[in-house]
Order: C-alpha cells, then structure tokens, then sequence
C-alpha cells in the first residue's frame, strides 16, 4: 500500500482538465488512456482511483460483507 503523501498542486484549466503531477501518476502507476473514477466526497474535495483498484477493492468489501452477515445470521 501506498503511503499517504502530498504531491503538488494543480490547476483547473478552461476546459476543466487538470494534471497529475509526474511523481503522482508514477507513485500509483498511472498510464496514458488509464480510466479513472472520479467522486465528490466533502465539500470542495474530490477524489480520483484508477478503475481497476477500485474493481478490486469492491470485491473484497462484498466478501467482508458476506463474512459479517454470516456472523450475523448466527447470532
């Protein structure tokens, strides 16, 4: 897992696009073309996770979902 870290800033150009930063887009392995989730979490921040993280992640919460209704059901 990666460590937390600050890697910048960036700006919102006319278009709306911004720019990872270099050391960003190397630390979390991002490539040319790679899809990415975009959501609104807090006011005024947002947050970015490549799609296929995000598709890994899911999984295992649904089987920790599984395992803790089970424990559920027994009680």
């Amino acid at each position: 897992m990666m460590e937390r870290k600050f890697f910048g800033t960036t700006t919102v150009g006319e278009r709306g696009q911004v720019v990872i930063p270099s050391e960003a887009r190397e630390a979390m392995g991002l490539e040319k073309g790679e899809k990415l989730l975009v959501f609104g979490m807090h006011s005024g921040t947002v947050m970015l996770a490549k799609l296929e993280t995000f598709k890994q992640m899911s999984k295992e919460m649904e089987r920790r979902n599984a395992e803790v209704q089970k424990i559920l059901e027994e009680n």
